[in-house]
């Protein structure tokens, strides 16, 4: 009878060390189950100038990456034009321009955030030609019959236009030149011009002449002749998204994003 009790007795303690060993096991799946709390999507609409075009396309894969839930909206103009739009109130979270007066502008409007402008990026201006043209070597050609059309932004909201003047102006060739431009709305349509042979020769960012296999390279500006191409960005104050603009700012800034606008041409402050 002893024996009988031993061994109940110890069936009891056994089943009762199973039934711990049991509780502790579903409390720790129970808790490794339970799902993260995920970060809500957010939109961030930017205005970026359209030289940025090639260079924001990479950004935003490599961006949705590390950020999976914020989207990038991204529209692509003349950095005047695009000032225009966020005066107007287009929504706009973050605005990359490719000169300092319209970040400037807008800061003198009150319209930005605090202490958010940062210059970040620079860049070359380049003489380009159709790439079958070999009668145009420099910026003395433009004054020439060689030159009947010559592509340049509209100098009133096209930076690079803005750009193109002073060098003008600079080597005194305003007037001999003025009847020949033919007005891009920004950097990418003196571009096109170019291409397609619509213009003899045009003034161009080097990074947009470097996306082109229609076009060449003859001369580069002195960086004495104009102003210093510099691309800023800040966050505007009426975004709904600060926090999130400050962080795709602050990855704009990173080794990541360095090599990418390296990789177009881009210098990185």
């Amino acid at each position: 009878m002893k024996n009988i009790k031993k061994i109940f007795v110890s069936i009891i303690s056994a089943l009762m060390i199973l039934s711990l060993v049991g509780c502790g096991s579903s409390t720790s799946t129970s808790q490794s189950a339970q799902p993260t709390k995920e970060e809500k999507p957010v939109t961030l609409n930017i205005s970026a100038a359209a030289s940025l075009k090639d260079a924001m396309g990479d950004i935003q894969k490599e961006y949705a990456k590390s950020k999976p839930n914020v989207t990038l909206t991204i529209n692509f103009g003349a950095s005047g034009t695009l000032e225009q739009q966020i005066i107007q109130g287009a929504p706009c979270d973050l605005f990359i321009s490719a000169a300092s007066k319209q970040v400037d502008d807008l800061k003198s409007k009150s319209l930005l955030v605090d202490d958010s402008v940062v210059n970040f990026l620079g860049n070359k201006i380049v003489l380009i030609v159709p790439k079958d043209k070999s009668d145009v070597t420099g910026f003395d050609d433009l004054t020439t019959d060689k030159v009947k059309k010559l592509a340049v932004g509209e100098p009133k909201s096209v930076p690079v236009g803005q750009y193109s003047l002073e060098i003008f102006k600079n080597k005194n060739i305003t007037d001999k030149v003025q009847s020949k431009e033919v007005l891009g709305k920004d950097v990418k349509e003196v571009l096109s011009y170019v291409e397609t042979g619509n213009a003899d020769a045009g003034l161009v960012y080097e990074t947009d002449a470097k996306t082109s296999d229609k076009v060449k390279v003859v001369a580069t500006a002195d960086e004495s002749t104009h102003s210093p191409v510099v691309y800023p960005m800040a966050i505007i104050k009426a975004s709904q998204n600060v926090d999130d603009t400050k962080a795709f700012q602050k990855f704009l800034q990173g080794d990541k994003a360095k090599k990418i606008f390296e990789k177009y041409g881009f210098s990185v402050k």
